[in-house]
């Protein structure tokens, strides 16, 4: 096994014994992503994200319209492993017992016992996230930053791994309630999910368009080799010009005129210092999964867009000009000098 100190220059020989076990380690996720694929028809960029969000131990908002195989492709995730999965369902009318559990009343002891609620799991969906009222997205708050949660007086740790997969329908409004700026900035990433291409449909139309369902997802890893191979993406070196590199997008989002970006005022709020850890360890496991011991800029360039996205707040100019997150990203690497 290679040790490295975070940021020792690497020789020869170093980086050859940890691509050797970057290969052996990788091998179980992309069999788990060839077995999403038995499933899932195109959206490679969403199934991408979601191993490197187990990777990268970091929790995920998927947006996306109806249909679009967001639920499916958490459940073939963690079909993949042999984990739990609890998926739950949010509702106006959910409470955060109903989450994180509650104290039960014993009338023959007359004490109170724990009852562990859904969020006592490793993989759990959070299926339209936004429908929750603001108590519930509080509770849930906890779990995934602190991986922990208090019920009455007493804090339990959650298992691990342990990983929140969000979902929700960014054009039906009516009935949702926002997530605040705090709970969007803890997940690692926000995946958009598109529309298939024509070709895709009609392999979509020619593998499902049947009463029988889908074919059966084969557990392909343990929880164990999730906590190994998080410990090599550790490892994984990242020159300084790169770590520079990363700092300059993130810091181009607070003030873009100092950094020579053209984006006029189209931001009012830059990323925070997660954004730039984020950023880093989502390119680890980029490069990891690339097999590679080392992060290059084009790492760090595909990731940036579904760990900025949420993070940036658009101004009302913005908005006006029809601009997106995504169109600021794109300018943003545009102009940053690449390493």
């Amino acid at each position: 096994m290679t040790n490295l100190a975070p940021n020792a220059p690497l020789t020869t020989a170093d980086i050859a014994s940890l691509e050797r076990e970057v290969e052996l380690q990788s091998r179980p996720f992309r069999r788990l992503q060839e077995e999403m694929h038995r499933v899932i028809v195109g959206q490679e960029e969403l199934l991408d994200g979601l191993v490197i969000g187990l990777l990268a131990n970091g929790h995920l908002l998927i947006e996306g319209v109806p249909g679009l195989a967001k639920t499916t492709a958490v459940a073939c995730l963690a079909a993949g492993i042999r984990t739990g999965f609890q998926r739950i369902q949010f509702t106006p009318d959910l409470l955060p017992a109903d989450l994180i559990g509650t104290l039960v009343y014993r009338p023959g002891s007359g004490d109170f016992s724990v009852k562990k609620g859904p969020i006592f799991s490793n993989i759990v969906l959070a299926d339209e996230i936004n429908r929750a009222p603001a108590k519930v997205q509080s509770a849930l708050l906890e779990a995934m930053q602190e991986r922990q949660v208090t019920i009455g007086s007493d804090t339990f740790p959650l298992p691990s791994p342990f990983l929140v997969l969000a979902t929700q329908n960014p054009i039906e409004q009516e009935g949702t309630y926002p997530l605040p700026e705090a709970q969007v900035d803890r997940f690692m990433l926000k995946l958009v999910v598109r529309y298939p291409t024509a070709a895709q449909e009609r392999q979509i139309l020619d593998r499902m368009a049947r009463t029988a369902p889908s074919p059966r997802i084969e557990p392909v890893m343990e929880p164990t080799a999730i906590i190994t191979a998080r410990a090599v993406v550790d490892r994984i070196f990242i020159d300084d010009r790169i770590r520079n590199y990363i700092v300059s997008l993130v810091v181009a989002t607070r003030d873009p005129k100092a950094a020579k970006v053209p984006l006029g005022n189209l931001l009012e709020h830059g990323g925070s210092p997660r954004a730039t850890i984020s950023l880093a360890v989502a390119a680890k496991a980029k490069a990891f999964l690339d097999g590679r011991g080392y992060v290059v800029p084009q790492d760090v360039k595909d990731v940036a867009p579904d760990v900025l996205r949420h993070r940036l707040i658009l101004s009302y100019e913005a908005e006006a000009e029809e601009k997106t997150a995504d169109d600021v990203i794109r300018i943003l690497l545009d102009h940053v000098p690449v390493p």
